[in-house]
């Protein structure tokens, strides 16, 4: 048997790659919003309720005892001329509204 010598060609399908015909197509045009701006408006009664939030989260968060306090309050007990009767009565008045007396 002989066999007879054919040519053959392949013809060129296109790319390799079946997506970049896609990459071929028109690209999106992006339009520009130029001189709009977001804004948001909040309402009174919310900022209102904000500031609410934010200082009963800083009272959950502060110690009970304020040693700062009691310090001063200590050295100005050690202090002879601290207590005398304006201090006295002003302490004894301050007792007295608190309990309704």
């Amino acid at each position: 048997m002989e066999s007879k010598g054919a040519d053959m060609t392949i013809d060129r399908l296109g790319p390799i790659d079946p997506l970049s015909r896609y990459n071929k197509t028109e690209k999106t045009v992006r339009t520009e919003n130029k001189g709009k701006t977001d804004s948001v408006d909040v309402s009174r009664e919310a900022k209102e309720s904000a500031e609410l939030f934010k200082a009963m989260e800083n009272v959950k968060t502060a110690p009970d005892i304020r040693e700062d306090r009691i310090a001063e309050v200590k050295a100005r007990l050690q202090d002879p001329n601290y207590i005398n009767d304006t201090v006295v009565n002003s302490v004894a008045d301050k007792l007295m509204d608190l309990f309704g007396i």
